[in-house]
C-alpha cells in the first residue's frame, strides 16, 4: 500500500506538464486532492480580500464584478470563494452547472447575486436560474449594472477577449448593451477597473505580476504538508527523499537563495517585458523543476511524461543518472520534449532569455578547461567539482576528457558533451551569488546582457523611489540618438531630432529639427519615471503640459545600451527599431506643438544640416537656399 510520500508526488505530479493534466480546471485538481486525501496546492489570491469586501453585508454599496484574464488565473477558484463564503454548498459547486444564484445581504440590503464561473462554459439555450437563454442573462446583467436600484449583482468569470466579442455579438441597439460593449471595451483598453456611472468593477488578473504570484506560489509548494511525509518515510539512500534522490535535491534547492531569488528575477524581468504567467503556469512550473527527468527511461523501465515518480527513484540512483533530473535544466523544460516544451508558454518565454545556448569565451574556458586551468580552476572547483548531484560528475569528465582529445570521429559523443553544456551553463546562471557579478556575470549567459542593470538601477531604484544614476539615462539618451540620426553620435547629454528628405523614418536623417537637453533646463528634460504601476516610462518634456512616453521594457532597453556600445543586436532589432522610430516621431509632433505654442516660426529656406566630427560629435552647419 502506498504511503503518503509516494501519494503526494503522485498528486503533485497532477500539477505538472503531463499528458492527461487535469489542473486545468479547479474543479478537477480537486476532485484529484480528494481522491488522494491530499490537499491542493492553495494561497491567499492578491484580489481576494479586496472581491470578498464587495460581497459582505458592511459594504460600501451594490457592484457587479467580471474576473477576466488568462486561463489559469484563478477565476474560478474566486468564484468559488465567493459562493462559499455566501453560504452556498460545496455539492452545487461540484455539479457540471456554470451558472449559481444566491440571496443574501449587501450593503445593508437583500440582493440576488447571479454567478457565471465560465462565460464561455455558459449553453446558449437551456435554462440558467431565471433566463430562458445566455443573451436574456447578458442583457440582464448590462440593464442591472446601469439600475441603481436593482437588487441583483453579477459575479461573471471570463478569459481574456471573450468579454468584448460576446458583446459585440449581442443587439446593440439596447442602449445599456450597447453601453456595456462600450464600458468593457474602455476599461480594458486603459487598465482601470472602474468608471463613474456605472455598478461595475473589473478585475484583470493577468495584470498581476508572475513575480508577486511566484511568491505566493512558491511558499504554498515549499510549506505544503507533503514535504513532510516524504521526510518521515524516507528508508534509505537509495529510496525517495533518500540522501542521494534528486526530488529531495531539487526540493531543497529550490528553497535556497540562489535558486528561488534567481528564477524570481527571470518572472519579474517576464513581468517587465509585458509577459504574464499564470497562476497555473507558475505551479507547473515548480512542479517540473522538482520532479523533471531528461530521460525516456531508467533500468529499462518508462519515466512517464518524463516527471519523477516514487518508484523511478531507486532505478535513477541505480543507472548513474541523477544529473538528468537537474533543477537548472527542469526550470526551462529542458526535460521535455521540444514539441512539449514549446506548446507551453511559460518554458517557451523563458527560453527566450536562451539561458544554456547564450555563453562567452571565458565561461566555456571555465567548462570546458576549468579543471586544469591556474585561473579558472577555484571557479571549477567551487560550481562543478563541489557540487556531487548536477556538477562534474563522471559522465561530465567522462565526456569533456573526450572532447578535448577530439577522437570522436562520429561526432556523436560530441553532441552529447554539447549537451552536457547547455545543463552547466543553466546551473552556472543560478550558482553564481550576486557578490561576484563582476568577475562572472550570470546575465552574460543570458541574451538579454543589461538584464541585471536593468532589475537593480532601473526596476528597484523606481520600487525605492530612488533617482536613476546619469550614467544610465546617458547611455540610453546615447542609444535613442544613433537610432534618431542613423549615425554613431557620441552625444549623450542631449537628444537630437533629425529628419532626413524622405522624413522622420529616414535610415540616415541629417536634417536637424530640434534639441532636448538630458538635464534638467527650464522646462527640458529626459527621465526615467514609474507609471502608476511601478513600470518603467522613458519621458522626454518639453514643456510642462507636452511630453512623450515610452514604456521602457526590458527588450528596448537591451536595444538602446547595446546600440549605445556600438553593437546593432540582430535578434531583436527590426522590432525595437521600429518601437524607437515611432516614438522619434511622438517627439517631433510635441515639439512642433510647442514652438506652435510659443508663436515660434520657422524659416523654410533655411536647413540645419548636421554633420559629426571624428569622435562622433555632432555639429550643425546652415544651408540657406535660394530664392
Amino acid at each position: 500500500m502506498a504511503g503518503k510520500a509516494e501519494k503526494w508526488i503522485r498528486f503533485l505530479r497532477q500539477y505538472g506538464p503531463i499528458a492527461r493534466n487535469d489542473n486545468m480546471y479547479d474543479e478537477h485538481i480537486r476532485r484529484s486532492a480528494a481522491r488522494s486525501k491530499m490537499k491542493p496546492l492553495l494561497f491567499e489570491h492578491p484580489k481576494e480580500k479586496e472581491l470578498l469586501a464587495l460581497f459582505e453585508p458592511k459594504a460600501s454599496g451594490r457592484t457587479s464584478v467580471i474576473l477576466t484574464g488568462t486561463a489559469g488565473d484563478g477565476k474560478t477558484h474566486l468564484c468559488r470563494i465567493v459562493w462559499n463564503k455566501l453560504g452556498g454548498s460545496n455539492e452545487d459547486w461540484e455539479t457540471d452547472r456554470v451558472y449559481f444564484h444566491i440571496d443574501t445581504e449587501i450593503a445593508g440590503k437583500e440582493t440576488t447575486v447571479h454567478i457565471v464561473r465560465d462565460l464561455t462554459g455558459l449553453p446558449e439555450n437551456g435554462e440558467s436560474g431565471g433566463f430562458g437563454t445566455k443573451t436574456d442573462l447578458l442583457e440582464f446583467f448590462s440593464h442591472a449594472i446601469f439600475d441603481d436600484d436593482s437588487n441583483s449583482v453579477f459575479l461573471i468569470a471570463a478569459n481574456d477577449g471573450q468579454l468584448v466579442d460576446t458583446w459585440a455579438r449581442l443587439n446593440r441597439s439596447d442602449d445599456d448593451v450597447d453601453n456595456t460593449g462600450r464600458l468593457l471595451e474602455d476599461l480594458l483598453f486603459n487598465n482601470q477597473q472602474e468608471k463613474v456611472g456605472s455598478r461595475l468593477k473589473l478585475f484583470n488578473l493577468s495584470r498581476i505580476s508572475s513575480a508577486e504570484l511566484f511568491d505566493r506560489s512558491l511558499d504554498a509548494f515549499v510549506n505544503h504538508e507533503g514535504w513532510q511525509f516524504c521526510y518521515d518515510e524516507a528508508e534509505s539512500e537509495t529510496a525517495l527523499f533518500g540522501d542521494n534522490c534528486p526530488i529531495r535535491r531539487n526540493y531543497e534547492l529550490i528553497k535556497e537563495d540562489h535558486v528561488k531569488n534567481r528564477l524570481r528575477d527571470l518572472l519579474e524581468l517576464c513581468d517587465h517585458n509585458e509577459v504574464h504567467f499564470s497562476i497555473r503556469r507558475l505551479l507547473l512550473l515548480l512542479a517540473n523543476s522538482v520532479l523533471g527527468f531528461a530521460g525516456r527511461e531508467a533500468e529499462g523501465k518508462k519515466v512517464n511524461d518524463r516527471l519523477l515518480r516514487a518508484v523511478d527513484v531507486p532505478r535513477v540512483i541505480a543507472s548513474n543518472q541523477i544529473a538528468k533530473a537537474s533543477i537548472y535544466n527542469n526550470i526551462f523544460g529542458g526535460n521535455l520534449t521540444r514539441y512539449r516544451r514549446k506548446s507551453l508558454d511559460i518554458f517557451n518565454y523563458l527560453g527566450r532569455f536562451r539561458i544554456g545556448h547564450e555563453t562567452s569565451n571565458r565561461f566555456d574556458n571555465l567548462l570546458i578547461y576549468g579543471h586544469s586551468d591556474v585561473e579558472l580552476q577555484k571557479y571549477f572547483d567551487q560550481f562543478l567539482s563541489n557540487d556531487p548531484f548536477y556538477g562534474a560528475d563522471s559522465t561530465y569528465l567522462a565526456a569533456q576528457e573526450q572532447y578535448i582529445e577530439g577522437d570522436d570521429e562520429s561526432g556523436e559523443e560530441t553532441e552529447v558533451f554539447l549537451e552536457l553544456l547547455v545543463s552547466q551553463r543553466r546551473g552556472l546562471f543560478f550558482k553564481i551569488p550576486d557578490a561576484m557579478e563582476d568577475e562572472l556575470s550570470p546575465w552574460q549567459l543570458t541574451v538579454f546582457s543589461f538584464a541585471g542593470e536593468y532589475l537593480s538601477k532601473i526596476v528597484k531604484k523606481l520600487r525605492d523611489g530612488q533617482r536613476i544614476e546619469k550614467g544610465v539615462l546617458a547611455r540610453l539618451t546615447r542609444g535613442l540618438n544613433r537610432v534618431f540620426v542613423g549615425m554613431l553620435v557620441s552625444s549623450d547629454r542631449e537628444l537630437l531630432l533629425a529628419t532626413g528628405l524622405s522624413g522622420s523614418a529616414s535610415k540616415v536623417s541629417c536634417i536637424l529639427e530640434d534639441r532636448v537637453s538630458v538635464a534638467k533646463r527650464m522646462t527640458e528634460c529626459i527621465e526615467i519615471l514609474g507609471d502608476e504601476t511601478g513600470f518603467p516610462i522613458l519621458r522626454v518634456s518639453l514643456t510642462e503640459k507636452i511630453w512623450v512616453d515610452l514604456h521602457l521594457t526590458l527588450t528596448r532597453f537591451e536595444f538602446l545600451s547595446r546600440v549605445a556600445d556600438g553593437v546593432l543586436p540582430g535578434s531583436f532589432s527590426k522590432e525595437c527599431h521600429e518601437d524607437i522610430l515611432s516614438f522619434k516621431s511622438r517627439i517631433l509632433t510635441a515639439s512642433q506643438q510647442r514652438r506652435e505654442e510659443l508663436g515660434i516660426e520657422e524659416d523654410s529656406m533655411v536647413f540645419r544640416l548636421l554633420e559629426l566630427d571624428e569622435l562622433g560629435h555632432p555639429f550643425e552647419e546652415f544651408v540657406e537656399l535660394g530664392e
